[in-house]
């Protein structure tokens, strides 16, 4: 293997100096937000009746449910390829924070709708951070 491939790998893999349980839990995290963002933008597209509701309560109109779905996913699509996972995240944080915005009209909990958007993209950052060695040399925790 080359030097480039193997700081490519490192890179990718993000197992360089975080140690592998760590990576592998950084994957676990970016699984489990991608399936629930996946589900999400899905759910934009179908449009059963509880977006439908949603979409009510929320005073948009339901015609955005399709370009809110599409554009999920293709930052989805961003934040799941190595190459341009950072990209993603930063997307999907700017698509998460005008949730926030939305959810701020209306009486819902502030620790429940409302900043749940929030805890999404802690939990989307946390598991880039972890996988990912480039956003630990932008971002370090340590001295």
């Amino acid at each position: 293997m080359s030097m480039a491939a193997h700081v490519m790998a490192q890179t990718t893999m993000g197992t360089s100096s975080i140690g592998k349980r760590w990576a592998w839990t950084g994957r676990i995290l970016s699984g489990l937000v991608t399936a629930f963002l996946l589900f999400d933008a899905v759910i934009h597209l179908l449009k059963p009746p509880a977006v439908v509701q949603a979409f009510a309560q929320l005073h948009l109109p339901l015609s955005l449910a399709m370009d809110l779905g599409i554009i999920e996913l293709v930052c989805i699509a961003l934040y799941v390829m190595p190459r341009t996972a950072v990209v993603g995240a930063v997307l999907l944080t700017g698509y998460l924070g005008g949730a926030v915005a939305i959810q701020l009209t209306t009486s819902n909990s502030m620790f429940g709708e409302i900043l749940f958007p929030v805890y999404t993209a802690v939990v989307l950052w946390g598991g880039l951070y972890l996988r990912d060695q480039r956003v630990r040399a932008l971002v370090p925790w340590h001295k």
